[in-house]
């Protein structure tokens, strides 16, 4: 089925896409602000002469002859790339070609190290395994930039996604015909992943404002790895989490979210996962394998008591989130164990509607001190 894409539309989301990212709401409160956006831009709206508008075109007579012409070839910009004509949407799901030749771009031990710590925080990258990341690695090349070099134009079709080693960069968008700065980058970011996630054009102006370096993925590298594999991550995880019977009370659209949040541990036999004590940073969700729960003994020795074992499709570690108290129990891996982990700030903010029932695990935990201690433990 094909659907029309009226005009005045891309534009229109490709700004409230801007504000989003310049504004970074938390995710549940994102509702809320493309309300209040889209509120402001309709009585922006009517205090302007010149209205945005979203219009379809007139329906087809079916019967006159239909001349179907392709899109015009636009001239190319300053720098080379040609304005973005309309494409379809890359599904990674739909993408079963696991055949196409990796791309390897030769770098030395210096600038492997550099690009290794440049793209460290970067959250799309957050779903891929070692091996997955080393490809990124290898798929990346480095370009040299100056004060004034336009690194991707708004309109532009996407080419690469860019990230960022050193130098300062500027967000340049154009609001009403004027060029407006909108944001800016110093020594770290990435910019670029829309354009080759939507196959829409680019949504910004990157200029750099001083010398600097930058590591590009051309796009079909950034689809085969990227997207391809954290579509491969979230279908995993998902299912994860539709067999942990505490998230049945989240709606669908919360799962996945929390899905994205997640990245993968592997440990091996005998491991420490958890240390009684430790200030709590996350919790686990056990994808593959068992873990030991055990507790230190109240007579301030350092021995030992077994409390349970935990394995596939349950958690752990959320009882120092919910208490705000230091780790109660240690947890060891029992053989290789791999867990979804979900850091603590993302707990909170995803977690909300469940922790009610997380609650009632606290009452359990007590019960449980109390047999094999004796007393319970705080």
């Amino acid at each position: 089925m094909n659907f029309e894409v009226p005009d005045g539309l891309t534009d229109l989301l490709q700004d409230f896409t801007v504000a989003v990212l310049r504004e970074r709401p938390q995710p549940t409160e994102l509702i809320d602000f493309a309300a209040n956006y889209f509120s402001k831009l309709q009585e922006s709206n009517r205090k302007s002469e010149n209205k945005r508008v979203v219009m379809f075109s007139e329906p087809a007579n079916e019967d006159e002859e239909s001349d179907i012409e392709e899109p015009p070839v636009l001239p190319s910009s300053k720098y080379g790339r040609r304005k973005s004509v309309c494409a379809e949407r890359y599904d990674p799901d739909a993408d079963d070609n696991d055949k196409e030749p990796k791309v390897v771009y030769p770098k030395s031990d210096e600038q492997r190290d550099r690009l290794a710590q440049a793209v460290q925080p970067i959250l799309l990258f957050r779903a891929l395994d070692e091996t997955q990341m080393q490809d990124v690695l290898d798929a990346m090349f480095e370009k040299k930039t100056s004060s004034g070099d336009h690194i991707i134009d708004e309109g532009d079709d996407g080419d690469n996604f860019y990230v960022i080693d050193t130098g300062t960069f500027d967000i340049l968008k154009d609001i009403n015909g004027q060029v407006i700065k909108v944001g800016s980058y110093d020594s770290t970011g990435s910019f670029g992943e829309l354009a080759l996630m939507y196959n829409t054009p680019r949504a910004a102006t990157i200029v750099a404002t001083s010398e600097g370096i930058i590591w590009a993925l051309d796009r079909q590298s950034f689809r085969r790895i990227v997207l391809k594999n954290a579509a491969k991550k979230r279908r995993v995880y998902e299912n994860l989490l539709e067999s942990v019977t505490m998230l049945k009370s989240l709606e669908p659209y919360e799962r996945m979210n929390l899905a994205d949040a997640l990245v993968t541990k592997a440990y091996k036999d005998g491991e420490c996962i958890i240390q009684q004590g430790d200030e709590a940073d996350g919790c686990y969700f056990i994808e593959e394998g068992t873990v030991r729960v055990s507790m230190k003994n109240t007579d301030g020795s350092e021995s030992e008591k077994e409390v349970s074992r935990i394995s596939k499709g349950q958690y752990f570690g959320e009882l120092a989130l919910l208490t705000n108290k230091p780790r109660a129990a240690s947890i060891y891996a029992v053989g290789p164990v791999k867990c979804a982990f979900l850091e603590v700030g993302a707990f909170e903010r995803l977690l909300g509607p469940c922790k009610d029932i997380m609650s009632r695990n606290i009452d359990h935990y007590k019960e449980e001190q109390k047999r094999l201690f004796g007393e319970e433990v705080d």
